[in-house]
């Protein structure tokens, strides 16, 4: 599989307390640079702001005063000079979206996580001061809300009760100097189009394109791993969460790579994992084993579609064309790869079969043996899975899924290519007026074509140039 990107967000309730964190070389370890495109005052007022406003809307929860995105860099960034790096992904939100920012970049404790820190504002700085003032008394209770009449802020002596407001008439009432909160900030295509934005950002400056990374959709056939964060007290539990997701991944693969459609293995995923997933969260909450164990037999159910589908034929062409049969051998390489894991995998069971039949005391030496020859045949068909996708990865082809759907793409040009050519050697049969046969050369550049989109081949660069955009 691809290499996918990391950039997550997250709502900040304490802007000041989570930009002084970011930005503090005394309780930041690894911190290289940091960067601004509004002064203190800025978040002062924003935060206040905020605050003041929600206080006035009676909403329970807490105040979102801004957001933040963590945005994980690949290791050649480390390369470059810190403070470009940091400037030029800031500068790029900044200029896009039009609010201010506060960045810093950052290595974790084992330096294997180079990231960035990107707090920005949901809001923007009114040209001038929205001052509002009282055109007769107003009355605030002791939540801040506003109320009709004095009444309803007094108590039964008629004295204002404690913490209630009164502004009198000629004075100021409420004042803004921001904008609403902008609510595209809030939308799922937001997000994807800052992962969208970032991803490619990142690249330009990935040489070998294998090490390009890309978006994850949700829509594949793959499910996505999470990111372990600094201490987190769920380590251990998203460990094994993601080795159980990079099973169901792998057997994706050898799914696809058996001929087995992907809209089907998407039925599986839908059916067997996320429907499934969703009525356990619904009826008993997160519960982490029982996700795995959903996953597990997810993969189990896929596994047995695997060996009932079985291996589809080699395929054939019947004219000369490089290129299709370029696709052809690597199609038929990670066929016999597939088979020789399936064999493998079949062969565990009889293996686990054996063993619990061996009893005894003096059949120690024996089971040992058996015990062992398991693990090793489990050990080879996991390197094995791993290292399938890199057969297609040397061809150009991020992961099976791109590499198959390029493939039956091209194999139906061919195929329609071959219907074509019989029509034409019928009507010349008949001694009828034969048409024009099929042009080989515009297949081919098709061919050429469809390659290219499932490579996702993009221009490469050596140095880090802000101004390359």
């Amino acid at each position: 599989m691809a290499r996918h990107s990391f950039i997550q967000m997250s709502k900040l309730p304490n802007v000041k307390g989570r930009i002084s964190y970011i930005t503090s070389h005394a309780r930041q370890e690894n911190l290289y640079a940091t960067y601004r495109t509004a002064d203190n005052e800025f978040w002062n007022n924003l935060a206040r702001e905020s605050q003041q406003e929600f206080k006035r809307s009676g909403a329970e929860g807490k105040c979102i005063e801004a957001r933040e995105l963590i945005i994980a860099l690949h290791e050649v960034y480390t390369q470059y000079e810190p403070q470009q790096v940091l400037e030029d992904f800031t500068e790029e939100f900044h200029k896009r979206y039009g609010v201010e920012c506060v960045s810093a970049l950052h290595h974790n404790k084992r330096k294997t996580n180079y990231h960035i820190h990107l707090i920005f504002s949901e809001r923007k700085l009114l040209a001038e001061p929205e001052i509002k003032i009282a055109t007769r008394s107003v009355f605030f209770d002791e939540t801040g809300k506003r109320v009709r009449t004095k009444k309803e802020i007094t108590n039964e002596d008629g004295k204002i009760r404690e913490g209630c407001t009164i502004i009198k008439k000629g004075e100021v009432y409420e004042s803004h100097l921001f904008t609403v909160k902008d609510d595209r900030f809030k939308s799922e295509p937001f997000l994807r189009e800052v992962k969208e934005v970032y991803t490619d950002l990142i690249n330009r400056h990935i040489s070998d394109p294998e090490q390009q990374l890309k978006v994850f959709d949700k829509n594949s056939v793959y499910l996505p791993t999470k990111k372990i964060g600094k201490r987190n007290p769920r380590e251990e539990e998203i460990k094994a969460d993601n080795a159980a997701r990079q099973e169901w991944n792998r057997t994706a693969d050898m799914a696809l790579i058996s001929g087995i459609d992907e809209t089907k293995i998407l039925e599986i995923k839908q059916a067997e994992i996320h429907d499934k997933v969703s009525q356990s969260i619904r009826k008993s909450g997160w519960l982490p084993n029982l996700f795995r164990s959903i996953v597990s037999k997810a993969k189990e159910f896929l596994q047995n579609l695997v060996r009932e589908h079985g291996m589809p034929p080699k395929p054939t062409l019947s004219i000369d064309m490089a290129e299709f049969r370029t696709m052809q051998d690597l199609m038929i390489r990670v066929q016999d790869e597939a088979r020789t894991i399936r064999s493998l995998q079949e062969k565990v069971p009889k293996l686990k079969e054996q063993l619990s039949e061996i009893k005894g005391v003096f059949k120690g030496k024996e089971r040992k043996a058996l015990d062992e020859q398991i693990k090793q045949t489990e050990q080879e068909i996991s390197e094995r899975l791993d290292k399938l996708p890199n057969t297609l990865k040397e061809d150009g082809y991020p992961d099976v899924q791109a590499f198959m759907a390029t493939y039956r793409e091209a194999e139906a040009v061919v195929e329609q290519y071959n219907r074509s050519l019989a029509e034409w050697e019928r009507q010349v049969k008949e001694k009828s007026r034969p048409p024009k046969p099929p042009e080989k050369v515009s297949v081919r550049n098709r061919l050429r074509q469809l390659q290219e989109q499932g490579r996702q081949q993009k221009p490469q660069k050596k140095s880090f140039d802000r101004d390359s955009r």
